[in-house]
């Protein structure tokens, strides 16, 4: 079998040697089919073992930190992102709704019908086929084409659902 990938540590370079093979073997750009769909073979396996790799390392430094707080497991640093707590503050408030930080996105789910005009000035975009509003800061890119379900993203991502009760204030 032939190797493309040459010294892939992390998933940034496996995803960087992946772009420059394509641009190269692409069948668009005067390659072959057959090696295309040969780099796509072993990008997925060298992904699949990368991505199970950092999960392990994940786990293993979540378990050196003491779990004392709920956010404490959480994949995303509530200080990197002021913006995503202001848009909180902003919904907090609303009935009848589960709001859900999932990563660096808040995704707004239940009886969110009533709310849609004020979710929609906020910023917030309906995924029908998820059912819920989802919002994120514009510094996000989404990188893949893939389309997963929510409890794909939850895994993914780590989630944590606010509760919204009113009498929550989250401080900056």
């Amino acid at each position: 079998m032939n190797t493309y990938f040459k010294n892939v540590q992390t998933l940034d370079e496996l995803r960087k040697q992946y772009k420059d093979l394509l641009k190269k073997y692409h069948p668009d750009n005067g390659g072959s089919e057959d090696i295309t769909k040969a780099i796509n073979v072993e990008y997925e396996k060298l992904f699949k073992i990368l991505k199970d790799n950092h999960s392990r390392q994940d786990m293993a430094d979540n378990n050196a930190y003491d779990k004392q707080s709920s956010y404490d497991n959480m994949k995303y640093d509530f200080a990197e992102d002021e913006l995503l707590r202001e848009m909180l503050q902003k919904v907090i408030y609303l009935s009848d709704i589960t709001i859900e930080i999932i990563g660096a996105w808040l995704w707004i789910s239940g009886n969110t019908y009533h709310h849609r005009k004020e979710l929609k000035e906020l910023g917030f975009k309906f995924a029908s086929q998820k059912k819920c509003w989802y919002w994120h800061s514009e510094s996000f890119r989404k990188k893949s084409h893939r389309h997963l379900s929510m409890d794909d993203i939850r895994d993914y991502y780590g989630s944590t659902e606010v509760e919204n009760n009113g009498r929550i204030r989250l401080e900056a």
